[in-house]
């Protein structure tokens, strides 16, 4: 990022708490406004919540800070401001020949290793592992302590919770939610909810 950096955040959640941290992390960055639909909110830790004007939403690159990733996507549509570049905490280890698209966050303790490609508005999660020449699509969110094996594929909107893992080379559909503590030993098809070790498919939409 550039020096003297300053970006908004769409969204007062405790997500955007840890969104905060990685852009204070990262010398020459700063928060700039800090926006909320519910106009009850005040404050967020000591960080005035704004009231989102048109004016105000242009004026800096934003990050949206919601965790859930259907209403992640629907803030994006709808905002016509810039979307931040990805941010990044400083203590989480990034590959050079990866790459990170725009409105995505990093938080700290994650790895993403070689070739591994991430799209836009995703989540890598606290201590999260990527390996090398896996490919996360859109809004997708690995959560904290997941490890993604070698050429896997996670498709938009996907959730992979705490502590899963997924063996290499396999691919998971969009929208599809692996719960925590799952071990993904074959394909997942869009859509579906996948439990328990080896994971099985529970619910599929």
């Amino acid at each position: 990022m550039n020096k003297k950096n300053k970006i908004s955040i769409y969204g007062a959640s405790g997500h955007t708490k840890v969104i905060i941290d990685c852009i204070q992390s990262n010398p020459g960055c700063e928060l700039a406004y800090l926006f909320d639909d519910d106009i009850s909110l005040e404050n967020l830790q000591g960080k005035t919540i704004s009231v989102a004007t048109p004016e105000r939403l242009r004026k800096y690159p934003i990050l949206i800070g919601i965790g859930k990733n259907k209403t992640r996507k629907k803030i994006a549509e709808r905002l016509t401001s810039s979307i931040a570049d990805a941010v990044v905490h400083h203590k989480a280890i990034i590959s050079p020949s990866s790459t990170i698209d725009k409105g995505s966050v990093v938080m700290p303790g994650a790895i993403i290793n070689a070739g591994a490609k991430i799209g836009k508005h995703v989540i890598i999660n606290t201590g999260a592992i990527i390996e090398h020449d896996c490919e996360i699509a859109d809004y997708a969110h690995i959560s904290p302590n997941a490890a993604l094996a070698g050429n896997v594929s996670v498709g938009k909107g996907t959730q992979i919770g705490i502590g899963a893992q997924v063996i290499q080379g396999v691919t998971i559909g969009e929208w599809c939610t692996i719960g925590a503590g799952a071990v993904i030993i074959k394909d997942i098809p869009d859509g579906a909810t996948v439990v328990g070790n080896p994971g099985r498919i529970i619910k599929n939409i």
